[in-house]
């Protein structure tokens, strides 16, 4: 059945929570029925009841490869310290819309519904984002008057509001906010915000000095 290598190479039990995944970020969890995902997956229902059971357990499965794509994605510290990590940081944001856009649109779809996995989703993120704010404070790359809390949500905000409201930033822009030429007039719009935001100046260093 098909042809596509991707899925051949995948497990069943992949290819099915790898549909799910996208189902569900296109008609939401709710409304989704394993035969749906059965169809998107060219399995077999009773595949998908093998490997799953309900679709309880299905979501479950699918909010577990979320978070594990986010956390590697965007947690998982660089090999060497970098020169630019408001730079660093912005180019995994975008490497994660170009290679992941269905974890990216999954993401999406949890936050304006309302489910409990975008709470978690969130505050996961907001968590990350307080990590790497405070090690920056470490490196003394901070400005002094730097608001902590809100250092870690800015940015958050600034790429969740990116993808939430994609289909209507699309209406402003030459081509889709997903192409690379976006992504990165995007990231280089959004890293000097929070450079000249959050970062410590040359200035600020000179007096410093």
């Amino acid at each position: 059945m098909g042809g596509d290598p991707d899925r051949e190479d995948q497990s069943s039990a992949e290819r099915i929570r790898d549909s799910a995944l996208r189902c569900f970020a296109d008609h939401g969890t709710a409304t989704t029925t394993l035969r749906q995902i059965a169809s998107e997956a060219e399995v077999s229902i009773g595949l998908v009841q093998h490997h799953y059971g309900t679709k309880g357990r299905l979501i479950k499965a699918v909010d577990e490869h979320v978070m594990a794509v986010l956390d590697a994605s965007l947690a998982t510290p660089p090999a060497s310290l970098p020169v630019d990590p408001v730079e660093e940081f912005g180019q995994r944001v975008t490497n994660l819309i170009l290679n992941r856009p269905d974890v990216v649109d999954y993401v999406g779809r949890t936050l304006i519904d309302g489910n409990q996995i975008g709470t978690v989703i969130f505050d996961g993120l907001v968590a990350m984002g307080q990590a790497r704010w405070k090690q920056h404070a470490e490196q003394q790359l901070t400005r002094a008057d730097l608001d902590y809390t809100w250092a870690a949500l800015n940015p958050l905000i600034l790429v969740l509001g990116a993808i939430t409201l994609r289909t209507h930033i699309d209406r402003h822009l030459p081509e889709s906010f997903a192409t690379t030429a976006q992504l990165t007039r995007w990231q280089q719009a959004m890293n000097m915000l929070i450079r000249q935001g959050q970062l410590r100046s040359i200035d600020d260093e000179n007096t410093s000095a």
